[in-house]
């Protein structure tokens, strides 16, 4: 303790003392210093110091038993560096990173998590909440539910706190489609991209009359989809058109293995959900 008014409360251990250069204008009480190894709790480590500090369980406490947590923070806490996580992390409220995070072990996150920087996985993680990563995100073995529906959650375009969530269509193959409705017309015709895009023997093409019945049928000419009714009257229909990329690999739908890194494919023309998105394929 100093009696000048600068610093007071102060506990020093061991020879080495440079925080009166460091703190000379620190004024609040319960400054600690400390330049060797600090052990608090009942710490059950044995054998080679892993850590400057170690912070354990205490003994149990008469009256009151053995204390669940090893550390209890109220507050903020500030991390300037890396952090390394080895354990078990559960979040149960919202958490925002805004710098590098690895995992080196199991992620439970039951709420919404925003990543403001690089995010780096190499343990199992489980996201059951919502999960926006705003810089590269690399999962070498990370699990979000892969069994679960794909989809997207968006606000409600017409009513005030309310949101929308649709689920993505599953299919045995890679394919595209356009949908529209022809009237007074007996021509549709198919994107100029996909020639080259598409295998044209996959194509197929769903029409449904509208107003009354029509017998209509249809073929491909020239990049075109010509329709016909029975009676060659005028047309009034809705269509979908449907046809499989062609580009890349057959899917192979079916497969052995533990893992999608056991898919007997190619890993060039897909990215799977919660498995390896980040692998920067452009």
């Amino acid at each position: 303790m100093r009696g000048s008014g600068i610093q007071v409360a102060k506990l020093a251990i061991g020879a080495y003392d440079a925080s009166v250069f460091t703190f000379a204008g620190y004024t609040s009480a319960g400054l600690l210093v400390n330049p060797g190894v600090s052990i608090f709790g009942a710490s059950t480590q044995i054998g080679t110091v892993r850590a400057g500090v170690t912070i354990a369980p205490p003994a149990a406490i008469p009256g009151i038993g053995a204390l669940p947590f090893s550390l209890e923070v109220t507050g903020v806490s500030n991390f300037v560096g890396n952090t390394n996580q080895l354990g078990l992390y559960t979040c149960n409220g919202a958490s925002i990173f805004n710098g590098t995070q690895t995992t080196n072990g199991i992620n439970t996150v039951n709420a919404a998590s925003i990543f403001n920087g690089a995010v780096t996985v190499n343990g199992a993680t489980i996201i059951n909440g919502a999960a926006t990563v705003n810089g590269a995100f690399v999962a070498t073995n990370a699990t979000i539910n892969p069994q679960a529906w794909k989809g997207f959650d968006i606000k409600h375009p017409k009513k005030p706190n309310k949101r929308i969530r649709h689920i993505c269509v599953e299919g045995p193959e890679a394919a595209i489609y356009i949908r529209g409705v022809l009237k007074d017309s007996n021509t549709i015709t198919l994107p100029e991209y996909w020639d080259g895009l598409v295998d044209p023997e996959s194509i197929t093409v769903q029409l449904t009359s509208i107003g009354e019945y029509q017998c209509l049928c249809y073929k491909i000419v020239d990049n075109k989809v010509i329709v016909k009714n029975h009676n060659d009257f005028s047309i009034h229909c809705s269509y979908s058109i449907w046809a499989s990329r062609i580009d890349g690999e057959p899917l192979i739908v079916e497969y052995e293995g533990e893992s999608p890194k056991d898919y007997p494919g190619g890993p060039d023309q897909f990215s799977i959900a919660g498995y390896d998105y980040g692998r920067n394929i452009q």
